[in-house]
């Protein structure tokens, strides 16, 4: 990250997201256009609170955070969630995928759905499908991957800003309910001036809660780069409107030392949620925010997803995405069961899959107890095994070949040498013959 974190208590003395109070008030007395924003800013702060005030978000993830293991996070400590990244148009023009990307139920709130997109007539649309079914309308800013490259969304129109204002504006015009926005911070350090520019942008654009990753689009692999705390922590001090904290949140303690550092009034996670959907639940941590689950709660947590999946009826694909997800790394030293999960097909009817994948969990939760270890031992498996035996055997045979070569060509070598060795001697013989000779007739 850009700049060094502090420790958490100067983190606290920082202070936390100030809401209506100084910068309000300060807003007020400067009259105009800060009045306006001050009146802006007490309507998010107020949009925010009727939520009721969450701090722990089930971030926005494609085939990831869809209504089964949003109900999940919310078991398990989550209190707000985003739906999956749902793509305007698509949106619009395609019953199906209607049906198939956007379900919820009336547990399943507060909810934000998330839509991206770059023509803001389309986006409106959209978003006015659900205005009635979420609490708020999420645009996504800050997909960083190849498709919304190519498709001209996400992190991607941070190069187009009259863009994206144009759409934030037209959204919290004509809808119902609040708009927020989910950005990626730009590529600087401090003062961090793009940034705070872009999110003070999003806040004068209408955005209501403001969930800022502190990584730049290019950082696209998390486990390589550092969130940038420091440039979160700079925005929540710019704007005036509510602030959500993205970025290195892999346990309970994580999120709570990222709030504190930032001020910001909530956080989000993604990848580590999927792994562990009891991320946020205190019951599961100890008072410092370190885990305390079982190495086998894996298997806990996804017989419990399967049975909201049976509930909230959920894609194949999906279920089996998550599935390899709680259980992954534990496949990598069972790889018998690895196999067994690998052989569900979609076809298979309904109970006797889910009983299958029961079996799985259930086999692979007593291997956990039995082995009395906290983290698995990755084993080769079989096919690996055997592709490394071919290997080693091409790798022996070359060698040994290479080794019959060095040796024909010592023996040649050798060969060559003593021919020419006889040829010198025959020739020395003959030499003196004919000197031998020459003196006789000398004589």
């Amino acid at each position: 990250m850009a700049g060094e974190r502090r420790p958490a208590e100067e983190g606290a003395a920082a202070g936390g997201a100030e809401e209506p109070g100084a910068k309000r008030a300060r807003a007020g007395r400067e009259g105009g256009a800060g009045a306006e924003g001050g009146m802006a800013a007490a309507a998010a702060w107020a949009a925010f609170r009727a939520l009721g005030s969450p701090a722990r978000h089930v971030a926005p993830m494609v085939d990831g955070s869809e209504l089964a293991f949003r109900m999940l996070c919310r078991r398990h400590g989550a209190d707000c969630a985003y739906s999956p990244m749902i793509h305007a148009r698509l949106f619009v023009e395609n019953q199906k995928y209607r049906e198939s990307y956007f379900t919820t139920c009336g547990e399943d709130r507060p909810l934000l759905a998330q839509f991206c997109a770059n023509e803001p007539a389309t986006l409106l649309a959209a978003a006015q499908l659900l205005e009635d079914r979420v609490d708020m309308v999420d645009l996504n800013l800050g997909c960083p991957q190849r498709i919304a490259k190519r498709g001209n969304y996400g992190a991607f129109l941070m190069d187009d800003l009259q863009r994206v204002e144009a759409m934030v504006s037209l959204l919290s015009r004509e809808l119902k309910v609040p708009v927020s926005c989910k950005i990626r911070i730009f590529p600087e350090t401090k003062p961090y001036t793009q940034t705070l520019a872009y999110a003070k942008m999003l806040e004068r654009a209408g955005c209501q809660l403001l969930a800022v990753h502190g990584r730049t689009r290019e950082q696209k692999r998390t486990a390589d780069f550092r969130a940038d705390w420091d440039a979160i922590r700079a925005v929540r001090e710019h704007v005036e409107i509510p602030v959500l904290a993205n970025g290195d949140v892999r346990h309970l303690r994580d999120a709570r030392a990222l709030m504190e550092y930032t001020g910001a009034v909530g956080v989000l996670s993604a990848d580590p949620l999927l792994r562990h959907p009891g991320l946020f639940d205190d019951a599961v941590h100890d008072a410092e925010g370190n885990p305390t689950h079982k190495p086998w709660s894996c298997c806990d947590y996804a017989e419990e997803y399967l049975d909201l999946c049976v509930q909230y009826d959920t894609p194949h694909r999906i279920i089996v995405l998550h599935m390899y997800r709680f259980l992954g790394d534990w496949f990598k030293e069972h790889h018998d069961l690895r196999e067994k999960f690998s052989k569900l097909h979609k076809h298979l009817k309904g109970e006797e899959k889910f009983a299958l994948m029961r079996e799985v969990c259930d086999e692979l939760r007593e291997r956990i107890k039995a082995c009395g270890r906290s983290a698995p031992v990755p084993k080769l498996s079989e096919r690996a095994l055997a592709r490394l035996e071919r290997e080693e055997a091409v790798k022996a045979a070359k060698e040994e070949q290479d080794r019959e070569v060095r040796a024909l060509a010592e023996v040649d070598a050798m060969k060559a040498r003593m021919e020419g060795a006889a040829v010198g001697a025959g020739g020395g013989g003959s030499g003196a013959e004919a000197a031998t000779s020459a003196g006789d007739q000398g004589k």
